[in-house]
């Protein structure tokens, strides 16, 4: 149970940032014994990785916090964070971790299982914070998007190192998460009724 919560909270992180859990992997499993990887997923721990992993975070951060730009970078994250989210949670489903120290039998059996529930996982978070974004952008006219993009930089860090050391914490992480998509979402229903209450008084007029 706790290996897939692991991997469920590895997995929404991605679909916020493909790199950040990626990296969270990367980097404890090489300089802690908070996880330690199978043969098969060391290389997420090896030094050129973890180089090439923060330059593509560094990239990632600064066009998601550009207003139009954040949209077109969520376009191109359609394919990279589901991946992410794939292989993050394969990696952590069989690796022992600070709460697991004897994976699943069946994850090490079937190993495309959590790699294909990862890429749905993050997939379906990815969804939800593309089609929130210009909600927030245009409900502020861009003023919002360095803020909320630097949130979720937060959220994916935590729900990232949480998974790892506490993964029963997830499920509270992923209460948070959904209560703020569903806040954004309302506030998008709210702002649609307000344009068309304003449209209907002025064909009345």
């Amino acid at each position: 149970m706790f290996e897939a919560l692991t991997g469920t909270g590895l997995a929404a992180s991605a679909g916020l940032n493909a790199y950040i859990p990626m990296l969270v992997v990367g980097l404890l499993g090489r300089y802690s014994d908070l996880i330690t990887l199978p043969a098969g997923w060391r290389w997420l721990t090896n030094g050129w990785v973890v180089l090439i992993l923060l330059a593509l975070l560094a990239v990632e951060v600064v066009a998601d916090k550009v207003p139009a730009l954040d949209s077109v970078n969520d376009v191109v994250q359609t394919v990279v964070r589901p991946t992410s989210g794939g292989l993050v949670f394969g990696a952590s489903s069989v690796s022992q971790t600070a709460t697991v120290t004897d994976p699943s039998a069946f994850f090490r059996s079937s190993q495309w299982v959590p790699i294909a529930v990862g890429v749905v996982i993050a997939l379906g978070v990815h969804g939800l914070k593309a089609t929130a974004r210009p909600v927030a952008n245009v409900a502020t006219a861009g003023v919002a998007a360095p803020v909320i993009s630097t949130v979720e930089d937060v959220v994916s860090t935590v729900l990232s190192l949480v998974a790892v050391i506490l993964p029963i914490l997830v499920l509270v992480g992923l209460v948070f998460l959904a209560l703020g998509f569903r806040w954004l979402f309302r506030r998008r229903a709210a702002r649609r009724a307000r344009r068309r209450a304003v449209a209907e008084q002025r064909r009345a007029r």
